[in-house]
């Protein structure tokens, strides 16, 4: 059995079939809500994929874009509507996220609920605006210089968009770091030291990471992985304050 905390002394128990259970509605919750804010973007697409095509078509010489098939704007239209629906549920993903993660909400609990999903919203949104404003706009040069004289550059707009929306996402995703180490230390599963003691190994994995993540060239490797760096420092300070006020809380407790 598992002990969920409803309220302040009242604990509920809750078998494993119920945390399934709790974690399907949780999915459905979320399902839902990018379906809607997907449909409700789709209207706007057509300008969302303009400004996706605006680093590309501010170069000197820009490759030109075309699509190759009848259907292939429709599925570019798409692809980027389901982009904008997960990134506009992203409170609602948080806020779900915390309902299921955390071990039960105490009225202390329940007042930080707010400021996590603002925060975590926040770091998404920093990470993908990295990405368009300094990412994609060193990225695309550098894969562009690599044509010879006699081959002119003509992209697929599907393709394009994909590459585009992929690095926004991952990027997004990368910036939610500080907030993965604030459950982890909540739930007691990180401490701050062992994030310093593994600083060193984590600056290789930090690089690992990036080549997995982006493109294979030196140059957006390196953009994701300094970040990367810093986001881990930040993180550190993250699981250091985290860690004291859990200290400060069972020490209360324990009088």
């Amino acid at each position: 059995m598992f002990k969920k905390k409803t309220s302040g002394k009242k604990i509920a128990e809750m078998s494993f079939l119920d945390h399934l259970e709790e974690l399907r509605w949780c999915l459905i919750k979320i399902i839902i809500s990018v379906t809607i804010l997907m449909f409700a973007a789709f209207p706007f697409s057509g300008k969302f994929i303009q400004l996706l095509c605006l680093p590309n078509n501010s170069l000197p010489n820009p490759p030109k874009l075309i699509f190759l098939k009848p259907s292939g704007m429709l599925m570019v239209r798409m692809n980027v509507s389901i982009a904008l629906g997960l990134i506009a549920s992203l409170p609602v993903i948080f806020y779900q996220l915390w309902k299921f993660v955390s071990p039960g909400l105490l009225p202390k609990e329940k007042k930080v609920v707010l400021p996590v999903i603002l925060f975590s919203t926040l770091c998404f949104l920093t990470g993908a605006v990295f990405a368009y404003l300094v990412m994609i706009p060193f990225i695309l040069p550098f894969m562009y210089s690599m044509a010879t004289e006699d081959i002119e550059a003509t992209l697929n707009i599907s393709e394009y968009i994909g590459f585009v929306v992929r690095i926004i996402l991952v990027s997004g995703l990368v910036f939610e770091m500080p907030m993965i180490v604030f459950f982890l230390t909540k739930l007691g599963i990180l401490q701050p030291k062992m994030l310093r003691k593994f600083r060193r190994y984590a600056i290789v994995i930090n690089f690992i990471i990036a080549a997995i993540l982006t493109p294979p060239d030196p140059i957006s490797q390196i953009l994701l992985a300094v970040p990367l760096l810093i986001l881990y420092e930040v993180s550190i300070l993250v699981s250091a304050t985290v860690y004291r006020k859990k200290k400060k809380a069972e020490e209360l407790l324990a009088n």
